[in-house]
């Protein structure tokens, strides 16, 4: 799986320069008599008329309206995202802005919260987004969440200009149904491709390097500049932000992947409020899976645990020095709520649908002895 970044198309235009011609002017006292007129009759055009907007759409079935008809609405959130970034210009050391990407997103309230992708925003010193209406605002960086590849900008639009799409829920999607994706693929405004739910419950890498879970795949077009679009479902709410393509040639390849609205719905808010995500977390430093790995350990295995949290509190151990001055093992968190866990990103995954205030049991192993932790999650920094 490569993350692709977003692709800047150019389209280049070639000037054409038409020769100036002058005509030779008559000799003096020579005449020039005007060109007579062509007489010309008005026949009838064979062609039939064009059908008015109304016509045209009632001729479509009943699964083409709705089609369109949820574009239409849509069309109205999607936004237009340009990254920006400062470059000095070598001879004038001018300071330059220097658009690095561009990206799609989309309307989140009428406040002007726009939502869109983190790899879309991430380098950019500054920010535009083109509504709807193609009036450009600049916008201003609320907050982000690398490791959930979404970020939060800010225009100072009229609230009117502002449209949100309704929220749907990823947690109930199934194979099989019908998904539509709007963006701004190379550029392009406001284009639409249509297909299904190809799968539910994938993994991405992050920018940020940690897996996000419960990914939507879909063989909806997804190509460079719909990142950070909307994926809607058949009812036009929002259920995902088309985020990734599988391709190994970097073109769409029939795999597209979205990060699920039900993270948007946690995370959105706290990002708006906080400017950053809340974690919840129980105050350890987790040993690196690839260290775990090699020396064959299950489960998380704890390396330290920050003094006064509630890991220290329910007495959970980390690695100590033995005697011959190696390590030795402390505890290793096995399983939580029941459900077996193999590295910190599937702690964390657990953590953060409980929420900070929540009392989770974990399941760890010491010294071969199995036992059981109720811990609370407190907010780490």
């Amino acid at each position: 799986m490569r993350w692709r970044g977003l692709a800047v198309v150019a389209l280049a235009m070639t000037s054409g320069y038409a020769l100036g011609v002058s005509a030779i002017p008559p000799a003096l006292g020579t005449l020039v008599a005007p060109a007579p007129a062509v007489a010309t009759r008005t026949e009838p055009d064979p062609r039939p008329a064009a059908a008015t907007s109304d016509e045209a759409t009632s001729e479509l079935t009943a699964d083409e309206r709705r089609t369109v008809q949820i574009f239409r609405q849509a069309s109205a959130s999607v936004v237009h995202v340009a990254n920006l970034a400062l470059r000095q210009d070598l001879l004038s050391f001018d300071v330059l802005k220097i658009q690095q990407g561009t990206g799609s997103g989309f309307v989140w309230d009428t406040n002007g919260h726009i939502v869109t992708n983190f790899h879309v925003i991430d380098g950019g010193a500054t920010f535009k987004v083109r509504l709807a209406d193609q009036s450009e605002y600049p916008a201003t960086l609320v907050g982000y969440a690398a490791n959930k590849d979404l970020a939060v900008l800010k225009v100072a639009a009229p609230a009117g200009k502002l449209v949100p799409l309704p929220l749907g829920a990823s947690g109930r999607l199934r194979v099989g149904q019908t998904v539509l994706a709007v963006g701004n693929p190379f550029g392009l405004d406001h284009s639409l491709t249509v297909g299904v739910v190809s799968a539910v419950g994938r993994e991405l890498r992050s920018p940020g390097g940690r897996r996000i879970y419960d990914v939507i795949q879909t063989d909806a077009a997804i190509n460079p500049g719909n990142s950070g679009g909307p994926l809607l479902d058949s009812s036009g709410r929002l259920i995902g932000v088309n985020s990734a393509i599988y391709s190994p040639s970097g073109a769409w390849a029939g795999i597209g992947f979205a990060i699920p609205v039900d993270v948007m719905k946690r995370l959105v808010p706290q990002l708006i409020a906080h400017r950053r995500p809340i974690v919840p977390g129980i105050g350890i430093v987790a040993l690196p899976e690839s260290m775990g790995q090699r020396n064959r350990l299950e489960g998380v295995v704890v390396q330290d645990v920050i003094p006064g949290s509630p890991a220290a509190r329910s007495g959970l151990e980390g690695l100590r020095r033995g005697r011959g001055g190696g390590a030795l093992v402390g505890d290793q968190i096995v399983a939580i709520n029941g459900k077996r866990v193999q590295t910190f990103d599937d702690l964390l995954y657990v953590f953060e649908q409980e929420g900070v205030g929540a009392v989770v049991e974990l399941t760890v192993m010491r010294r071969g002895e199995k036992r059981t932790l109720r811990v609370p999650l407190v907010a780490m920094e």
